[in-house]
């Protein structure tokens, strides 16, 4: 399969034309053709064995692909190799030298390049400075913080003014707290630089907040190519609705198309309207996706617009993770499981478990998709 987007109308610093990786019978990336445009952040989000971290690495020149081809800066790289390429890359693992300070680290680079001392410490410095670490030249890596560590890295790589900073998970060894306040600052320092940040990751999380634009891959292809936006509001294939965000995934049949709404019903009884996505017929397989955030809590029926499709559930669990807190209810008609954010009002603080509560989605922020795109 090919996905073919740009990321915008702005020059392309990253262009892949029709890339294909096979390891033996495996095909790893598959026919797959995009463009990064200049000065943008693209992640490349998906879960492992997708292929993302084989195609960072023939953006790299670590592999080279089978068929297609990869230009960076506009220039075509066949046959350029890793040590020749204007890209750098920052991996999971930093690899700071222990035996260096900090100044060294970000001037190794530069020193391999045959610059003069005073003019690699003096860039070297100037980085520092530009990366928030005035002053720690002198010190040793193992004397700084996770934060202060990633910090030098992304310094020495960019000491080099790359065209392309490839990134490979860089905040997947970091505890929750300093990985969040990364995500912070990886997007500041990327606006602050200018240059083109290609970034793998298997964390939505950082994919969403980090990105201008997404790449979305399973099995070697994109399912997808949009801002964060575009995938979280509107999925272009099941396996983007489940896989980036929370949602409630509903199988059934298509019982009735009122305009572009479709009517699942499931084997349970239990039915709930959607947006139709794609060509859905009356009697078809069908699955609809429904986000938590998407849903009304009510203590009746009355609670609700008119016309909308109220139901009465048995509150499961309470899930508390502050605002991100979530209701687990079962209808009681057809047993259906459904996560439902819980308001933040306050108005149901006295939620318990083994109530009684009447709750209602609305039909244009849910999706439904022909059951055979899932396996298309």
């Amino acid at each position: 399969m090919s996905a073919t987007a740009s990321a915008s109308s702005a020059p392309a610093d990253l262009e892949a034309r029709a890339v294909s990786k096979r390891f033996g019978a495996h095909l790893a990336v598959d026919n797959l053709s995009f463009a990064v445009a200049r000065g943008s952040f693209f992640s490349i989000l998906g879960p492992s064995g997708c292929g993302k971290t084989t195609l960072l690495r023939m953006i790299a020149g670590f592999i080279q692909p089978d068929g297609g081809s990869i230009a960076i800066g506009g220039r075509d790289m066949a046959g350029v190799g890793p040590n020749r390429r204007p890209v750098n890359m920052v991996f999971q693992q930093l690899a700071l030298f222990p035996m260096m300070s900090v100044s060294e680290n970000v001037a190794f680079g530069l020193a391999r390049r045959g610059m003069a001392r005073a003019e690699r410490v003096r860039k070297a410095e100037a980085m520092l400075e530009r990366v928030g670490l005035a002053g720690a030249g002198g010190k040793r890596t193992d004397e700084l913080s996770g934060g202060q560590r990633q910090r030098v890295a992304i310094a020495r790589s960019m000491v080099l003014e790359p065209t392309l900073l490839l990134l490979d998970e860089p905040l997947g060894a970091l505890d929750l707290k300093l990985r969040e306040h990364m995500k912070l600052e990886l997007k500041q320092l990327q606006a602050s630089f200018g240059t083109t940040f290609v970034y793998i990751t298997h964390d939505q999380s950082e994919a969403l907040v980090l990105s201008d634009h997404v790449g979305v891959m399973n099995h070697g292809h994109f399912e997808q190519l949009g801002t964060p936006q575009q995938l979280y509001y509107a999925p272009a294939t099941p396996f983007v609705a489940g896989f980036v965000g929370n949602n409630n995934r509903v199988a059934g049949k298509a019982l009735a198309l009122e305009g572009a709404l479709v009517q699942v019903g499931t084997a349970a009884g239990w039915s709930v309207r959607a947006r139709a996505h794609g060509t859905i017929a009356v009697g078809s397989a069908v699955e609809a996706f429904i986000r938590p955030e998407s849903a009304m809590l009510g203590r009746s029926a009355a609670d609700f617009p008119p016309g909308q499709l109220a139901y009465t559930g048995e509150v499961l669990s309470l899930l508390f993770d502050g605002a991100n807190s979530v209701v687990l209810l079962r209808e009681l008609q057809s047993g259906q499981e459904l996560r439902i954010a819980l308001p933040q009002t306050g108005a149901y603080a006295d939620l318990k478990v083994g109530d009684r509560i009447h709750f209602g989605f609305d039909p244009e922020r849910a999706i439904c998709f022909p059951a055979a795109a899932a396996h298309a």
